[in-house]
């Protein structure tokens, strides 16, 4: 069997569920579809279902941490990530690393949400 992604599903851990929603929903500009999983709120990223998903949850079980593991969204586009950042601040957050080059693979950049967890932001470079 071929592995066709290192990553199939994350979860990022809020403290406060309703203010770690708004942030998100508010920098993606995206609706995040919610709903209790295994008892645990979650709250959906947009996704495919043939491609990596991930929620944001209030799980006891889990803490935020600026420190821990550190997970890329897709920004889609260069210009996107721009659109993207600019609301970082507004939402509650702050931002950690500018939109940075990395040569071929693209941009990047690091975001801290209101719950204290380190997000990175990837949008591949267009041609």
């Amino acid at each position: 069997m071929s592995v066709l992604n290192a990553v199939t599903w994350f979860e990022i851990p809020a403290a406060d569920f309703d203010r770690a929603v708004q942030f998100y929903s508010t920098v993606l500009a995206a609706e995040m579809r919610t709903e209790n999983f295994m008892g645990i709120p979650n709250a959906f990223f947009p996704f495919d279902q043939q491609g990596v998903g991930g929620a944001v949850v209030l799980d006891p079980d889990r803490k935020p941490s600026y420190t821990g593991s550190l997970v890329y969204l897709n920004a889609g586009t260069p210009e996107n990530l721009d659109r993207l950042l600019s609301r970082v601040e507004a939402a509650g957050g702050g931002l950690v690393v500018p939109r940075t080059d990395i040569g071929e693979p693209g941009y990047i950049a690091v975001i801290r949400d209101t719950e204290g967890n380190q997000v990175g932001l990837h949008a591949p470079r267009t041609m």
